[in-house]
């Protein structure tokens, strides 16, 4: 294999690898000992990319620290050491939203009309208290017939 090919294999990796995201200068947490006085759970939330807004999409990437994101819940996963939770999801206000313990790092909001909208991402314990919360803001940008783009372009027969 050429270096080039190994070396963004590894960065590939790495980037999807789970587990506590360190800041720079920070030692990672091990998921087999468990941490005393953890420090409080961070999240961080970006602009949706630009590129599939245009389609109506919203992918939101984000991160956390001091955090892991996994399929745990109730009560007897709180003493999940290190802290560990999921992400609950709500747009433009709505009543109803979901859980997200897939821990991929983007969450991904399709079919979204023309307009502003609001992206509501919440860190929640196992027991679904929400211990941070970040929004973003954002417009989708409307076609030419004054809406957007499908996500999915129709397939001619």
């Amino acid at each position: 294999m050429k270096l080039q090919t190994l070396v963004a294999a590894f960065a590939l990796g790495v980037a999807f690898a789970p587990g506590v995201h360190a800041a720079e200068g920070e030692r990672e947490a091990s998921q087999f000992v468990p941490v005393a006085n953890e420090p409080p759970a961070e999240l961080f939330v970006d602009p949706p990319l630009a590129g599939p807004l245009a389609r109506g999409a919203a992918v939101i990437p984000y991160r956390t620290r001091h955090f892991r994101i996994l399929p745990v819940f109730g009560t007897g996963a709180l003493d999940v050491s290190p802290r560990a939770g999921h992400l609950h999801v709500s747009v433009d206000d709505l009543p109803w939203r979901w859980a997200d313990a897939g821990g991929n790092g983007s969450v991904v909001v399709n079919g979204l009309p023309a307009g502003p909208h609001k992206v509501l991402i919440e860190l929640a314990l196992p027991n679904h208290e929400v211990i941070a919360a970040k929004a973003v803001t954002f417009v989708v940008p409307a076609t030419d017939a004054g809406h957007a783009a499908p996500a999915h372009p129709a397939h001619p027969h």
